[in-house]
């Protein structure tokens, strides 16, 4: 007995995705006016709209799966709820990573949109920002002049991310420095007079290496001691280990490495170089990684409060599309020591 083919599925236009459910279906189903529906759907201030009436409008929404056009909302508020991150070209470490998550989360308490962009893409900045229309754009690090009056021509908020002070109208100084003075600080505590610094050999965290760099110089300028033999070191036990003996050469007894990758770096290498950590050598981290606490020893390190970073970025970003004053700047509490067995 023949029997009927199965039916390939229309290709035609109707196969397409539903279409998008509108403030007029919207409307219909709650039996009330566009404007209506548009005034509590869009929050419309100085609109006396009844409790109920209200309710049934997001009722109907509900039941629609109704949500509001982005593009709508940006041409009534000006801009849209986006913002933009210029990520320079930084290694993504555990520690910048917390920084975006944190930094993600706060801007959506907002009610805003992050949206990050490496710029070691090579996509030009221009192309980037007037793709999303941001309401505005974060920039860790210097961003160009010419680009710079561009974004703020074009009505977007710019501020500009540094870790440590350094001259510049936009920016938002975030004080990196202090994370080298705790490291110093607590060596100088624990007995050690000669320090020296662990360099990172990635050209690309200079901008965060150097306030860290300037902690522990002024730290050791304040309590007398010496200034610090810097040393680059690799993230690998050979080239650490060169770094251990050229140090135990210079009567150095503690170290304040860049961040914690650098410092368990030497925490290998002093074992290669016969050197015990901390008897012969103490050694103090930053940003305090998971592998911190199980490293052998664990590394005391100098842990950042990067919540307390994110929230003042997002503070600030509101504020500023707000028309309010910038916040106070997070204070020197946001870092502190996680002491462990390395120093």
């Amino acid at each position: 007995m023949a029997t009927d083919a199965p039916q390939a599925p229309s290709a035609g236009p109707r196969a397409a995705r539903p279409r998008r459910p509108t403030g007029a279906d919207v409307a219909r189903l709650a039996g009330l006016s566009r404007a209506t529906v548009s005034y509590v759907l869009n929050n419309t201030p100085h609109q006396a709209i009844p409790e109920p009436t209200r309710q049934r409008v997001l009722a109907a929404a509900a039941e629609l799966g109704y949500t509001p056009s982005a593009a709508g909302r940006a041409l009534r508020s000006g801009h849209s709820e986006v913002v933009l991150l210029l990520l320079p070209d930084w290694p993504i470490g555990p520690s910048v990573g917390h920084l975006i998550e944190d930094l993600s989360t706060a801007l959506a308490a907002e009610g805003l949109t992050f949206v990050t962009h490496p710029l070691s893409a090579g996509r030009p900045v221009s192309e980037v920002w007037k793709a999303l229309t941001p309401a505005a754009v974060v920039s860790f690090g210097e961003l160009d002049e010419a680009e710079a009056r561009r974004l703020e021509g074009a009505g977007i908020e710019l501020a500009v991310a540094l870790f440590g002070d350094r001259g510049e109208d936009r920016a938002m100084n975030l004080p990196e420095q202090r994370a080298g003075r705790l490291q110093a600080e607590h060596l100088a505590v624990a007995g050690h007079r000669r320090l020296g610094y662990a360099w990172p050999d990635d050209p690309r965290l200079v901008g965060f290496a150097t306030p860290r760099l300037e902690g522990v110089r002024h730290t050791c300028a304040d309590l007398g001691l010496d200034q610090p033999v810097v040393r680059t070191v690799p993230v690998e036990p050979e080239g650490a280990a060169a770094a251990v003996r050229l140090w135990a050469d210079a009567g150095v007894t503690g170290i304040c490495a860049y961040n914690d990758e650098v410092a368990l770096a030497l925490l290998a290498g002093a074992r290669r170089a016969g050197l015990e950590v901390p008897a012969d050598l103490a050694v103090v981290g930053v940003d305090n990684i998971p592998a911190a606490a199980v490293a052998v020893p664990a590394l005391t390190t100098v842990e950042r409060d990067t919540g307390a970073v994110a929230g003042y970025i997002a503070e600030t970003i509101t504020r500023r599309l707000d028309g309010r004053p910038a916040p106070v700047r997070p204070g020197s509490d946001i870092h502190t020591v996680v002491r462990r067995e390395s120093a």
